[in-house]
């Protein structure tokens, strides 16, 4: 970061201190990863210099001319990877690659529905705090309240009665598999087209590690980074059918140039996630999380379903009388991250919560092994146990130190 240290130190000390942060840190939040070199300096090329509107070789600027190959191959890499009709790696993130989807069928105050934000569902799925929200009407199922899986006799039921023109599937802190196959069948009995929201076990379903959507899906939402591990931003699958008309609605309905350096990183990134090496990687990613919930459990951790079949694992803390808010506190304090998070039929409001969410994609991106995940969770249930002993908290926080040392990014 010469070039940044010359030209702006107050910024370059702060990246330092980032780089820092992130390098002594347990990242656990289960929506991060890091990214590799590759993609990094992708994201800082001489294509973040170029206006590009439009498709490839339909631009509404001159000079495109390779821009448009490195957009093309990133297309092509998405579709391949994900065995997709068509795909769009334009939208920044994945609310834009949401919005685009809703705004390229339906009309305002039309009916979805999709998971409730506070059973795990995502804020675009229908907030009312957010443009989804306020836009459509929204119908939200949620998970039984015994077993913390989804409900899918309350979809089949909601579906009937209400009779959408768009299922959502897919969410923010659901740990299972999602049963695409049988919502499709729930969404082709009321003639509505299913849409999945794949961002968080994107890179999973491209290692096999979870069901794909893309037989059943009418539209694929997903961000690029998560558990896909590449830069920050967001495609959009689909079938040919409604290639069209989703181009159109993400060019030039709700974006204009497209960020053509992160598409770059975005080619990269499929191409990185086609190898062997990301499929035993995201092997270890899965396996990683059933150990931490595995010990987690053994530690009389409440975990919601019981444990995980996939990257992330939601825990409800009411036994531990501490809430998410300050166990995410408490944890930030030893340099173990986690975000608090609301659990199903949570009573807490959405700043305090009952629990939080973590995630193993950035430890694992780290070579975290199974005994560094027994390590860690030892380290959360010794910090909880003795939240108000400063020399054990100091203690615990060493040992931090010591497994980031062995475990560099």
């Amino acid at each position: 970061m010469k070039n940044i240290k010359n030209n702006d130190l107050e910024i370059y000390e702060l990246l330092k201190k980032e780089q820092l942060r992130q390098n002594y840190t347990i990242n656990l939040i289960a929506s991060e990863n890091f990214s590799s070199s590759a993609i990094m300096e992708a994201q800082g090329s001489i294509l973040t210099n170029k206006y590009a509107e439009g498709y490839p070789y339909k631009r509404y600027y001159a000079g495109c001319c390779f821009v448009d190959q490195i957009e093309t191959i990133a297309i092509n890499r998405a579709k391949l990877l994900f065995s997709a009709e068509h795909a769009n790696v334009q939208p920044h993130s994945g609310s834009s690659a949401n919005l685009a989807i809703y705004m390229s069928f339906l009309q305002p105050q039309d009916t979805i529905l999709a998971m409730a934000l506070d059973q795990g569902g995502h804020l675009t799925h229908g907030s009312k705090v957010n443009f989804s929200g306020k836009l459509y009407n929204i119908i939200s199922y949620g998970v039984e309240k015994k077993t913390g899986l989804i409900d899918y006799n309350q979809i089949y039921e909601l579906a009937i009665q209400y009779k959408p023109k768009l299922i959502i599937a897919g969410a923010s802190a659901y740990p299972r598999i999602i049963k695409f196959k049988y919502m499709k069948e729930i969404a082709n009995k009321i003639n509505a087209k299913l849409m999945v929201d794949m961002s968080h076990i994107s890179g999973l379903i491209a290692a096999n590690m979870h069901p794909s959507p893309v037989p059943f899906a009418d539209y694929i939402s997903s961000t690029t980074h998560k558990t896909l591990r590449g830069p920050r931003g967001a495609l959009i699958l689909c079938k040919e059918k409604y290639a069209k008309k989703i181009d159109r609605t993400v060019f030039p309905g709700i974006q204009g140039g497209p960020l053509e350096h992160i598409i770059a990183a975005k080619a990269i990134a499929f191409k990185e996630a086609s190898s062997n090496n990301f499929q035993t990687y995201q092997y270890n990613v899965v396996n990683n999380a059933k150990i931490l919930a595995n010990e987690l459990m053994n530690k009389n951790f409440k975990l919601i379903s019981n444990g995980t079949d996939t990257h992330l694992i939601l825990i409800d803390l009411q036994n531990k009388n501490i809430s998410g808010k300050d166990t995410e506190t408490l944890l930030n304090n030893i340099n173990i991250i986690v975000n608090k998070n609301k659990i199903p039929f949570d009573k807490t409001n959405a700043n305090i919560t009952s629990g939080i969410r973590i995630g193993t994609a950035g430890i694992t991106t780290r070579n975290m092994n199974k005994s560094a995940i027994l390590t860690i969770a030892s380290c959360i249930d010794n910090a909880i146990t003795h939240k108000n002993d400063i020399k054990k908290l100091a203690n615990i926080k060493q040992q931090i130190k010591e497994l980031t040392d062995n475990f560099p990014i």
